[in-house]
């Protein structure tokens, strides 16, 4: 249940996505007023998520009253949109309150479904970054569905919102659910200051500068491959489409998968593998370009699920090796740091295709998870290590 309410309440963030064709269709709009639907909610996210952790409201306030609130503002605020014209400062705005909205959702989410794990805390987090996952593929979708009304596609996202925001405060939490500590803002920068924490954080940080950007850049690729293969063509852009979107979805079996194995061969052994992986696809991909279509799409499907199979772990670690007074603050911080950086290596893709050409700009993106495996690789040999995966690590 609380897995559904996330995705329900995330709606409004993939609802941009999904409206931008019909949007296009009714107003004369340029690529700038478009990236700003989106980018706008993800640096809203950002602005949110580090307020809440440094004031320490996802421990100062009950959980789902938190996600609750968060919700029915979010739904509040999506719901205004079609009455706005999108391509203003005043959709931006609304769309940037809404990403604000989500420092409230997301991580709190990733707490109470930690409050219920027993032995699978691992698995449970995977679940829920999973179905995140498909949601983010989702839009990839769409050209092959046909044109939305884009009045529609927020009047939906605001209501499956507002229905996440009504059900969650009747969700129980689990026995591990922490009390609330004395307010103290210093506690969001534990995350810094323990040196195990720090680890996790260097390593998720190494995860996120890769993800997104293979994420938002992946689509590109593969047109711009599949033209130099084929030559150009009217089926380009749909075949383009499809492989993005198995490439992306592909993820949701990483997360489930990673989340099985993480549980028992341990946190540290998973994330590892899984970056060490992803680096070298993110290395060999490019010279790829332009090569065979299907041994293409392989090693990117092979990407797609390990790029995003070790991204619950460290929220994961994050949960076992904090205070459990302070879990949402730390994974709250944890999350703003990771969408913050890849604010940057999204941006900077185009300026290294142009540079690099497609044969060597993703390759940048492969610094991520070798220093994330690093970093990874020390907190296993330090003795709170044992905290994690219940011993094995």
């Amino acid at each position: 249940m609380i897995s559904l309410c996330e995705v329900m309440a995330l709606a409004v963030w993939f609802a941009a996505a999904a409206a931008i064709p019909g949007i296009r269709a009714a107003y004369p709009v340029d690529d700038l007023q478009i990236s700003l639907l989106t980018s706008s909610v993800q640096a809203g996210f950002v602005v949110g998520s580090l307020a809440s952790a440094i004031f320490a409201v996802p421990e100062r306030l009950e959980s789902r009253r938190l996600f609750s609130i968060c919700a029915l503002a979010a739904a509040l605020l999506t719901g205004m949109m079609p009455v706005v014209d999108p391509t203003t400062l005043p959709a931006v705005l609304l769309r940037f309150l809404t990403g604000a909205c989500m420092a409230g959702i997301y991580p709190v989410g990733m707490k109470m479904v930690a409050t219920w794990a027993e032995r699978d805390i691992g698995l449970l987090v995977g679940i829920l970054v999973g179905a995140l996952t498909l949601g983010s593929a989702a839009p990839h979708l769409f050209p092959f569905i046909g044109e939305f009304d884009w009045h529609v596609v927020f009047a939906v996202a605001s209501a499956m919102a507002l229905l996440a925001g009504l059900i969650i405060p009747f969700v129980p939490l689990g026995p591990a659910y922490g009390s609330s500590p004395r307010f103290n803002m210093s506690y969001a920068f534990d995350g810094w200051r323990r040196r195990s924490l720090r680890l996790v954080n260097i390593g998720y940080l190494g995860h996120m500068w890769e993800l997104y950007a293979m994420w938002a850049w992946i689509g590109a690729f593969f047109h711009a491959s599949y033209s130099l293969w084929f030559g150009g063509g009217a089926g380009i852009g749909s075949l383009a489409n499809a492989s993005t979107f198995l490439t992306v979805a592909a993820g949701a079996i990483g997360c489930l998968a990673g989340g099985y194995l993480a549980d028992r061969i341990g946190r540290t052994a998973l994330t590892i593998t899984a970056m060490l992986i992803s680096g070298s696809c993110a290395i060999s991909v490019g010279f790829l370009f332009g090569g065979p279509p299907i041994i293409l799409l392989a090693v990117c499907l092979i990407w797609g699920i390990t790029i995003v199979a070790d991204s619950a772990q460290f929220s994961a670690s994050m949960a076992e090796l904090s205070d459990p007074d302070r879990v949402g603050t730390m994974l709250t911080m944890q999350t703003s740091m990771g969408f913050l950086l890849t604010l940057a290596s999204i941006h900077l893709i185009p300026y290294l295709v142009d540079m690099l050409t497609w044969k060597y700009a993703f390759a940048i993106l492969a610094a991520g998870p070798f220093l994330g495996a690093w970093s990874m690789y020390i907190l296993r040999r330090l003795p709170e290590a044992q905290k994690l995966a219940y011993g094995k690590r």
